[in-house]
């Protein structure tokens, strides 16, 4: 099985998420438990349900728990001429807006917070590039040309 490259950040956060997890299935399980009860009908749709969300619950804590358990954490600080993995990219978007973005693993990624995979397309196609190089990604609203204006 492969390391989960994860900043320092991201792992606190999956560990944090995990304990979540585990408490929602404490939960889903003491839900179950009070509805599955069935009549003659056959079983509570409620407990269907929550059962559904249980299985959902339980293969999230199984991802999370394979990734710790396979983390590195990234110590080095990320090299300032290449895009590599915890690289914190600006780039120029079409000439015209800068944008910065951070590079981590898919355990990780938020575009929310500007964190994208290197496994995205936008992540790959910056992965190993360097300082004024322009790459070309595709986008639904067609190809889109990005300009790597700093790397941290």
């Amino acid at each position: 099985m492969n390391k989960t490259l994860l900043t320092q950040e991201g792992y606190e956060k999956l560990s944090v998420e995990l304990a979540q997890l585990k408490d929602r299935q404490n939960h889903l399980i003491t839900q179950i438990e009070e509805v599955a009860q069935p009549d003659e009908s056959g079983e509570d749709g409620l407990a269907t349900q929550l059962k559904e969300e249980l299985e959902v619950v339980n293969n999230k804590i199984i991802d999370i728990e394979e990734a710790l358990e396979m983390a590195e954490i990234i110590t080095s600080a990320p090299s300032k001429t290449n895009v590599e993995l915890g690289s914190k990219v600006t780039i120029r978007i079409s000439g015209k807006l800068e944008k910065q973005f951070h590079v981590v693993d898919h355990m990780e990624s938020d575009p929310a917070q500007n964190k994208i995979s290197d496994q995205s397309p936008l992540g790959q196609a910056l992965m190993g590039k360097r300082i004024n190089d322009e790459i070309e990604v595709d986008a639904p609203v067609g190809k889109i040309t990005y300009k790597i204006v700093s790397i941290a």
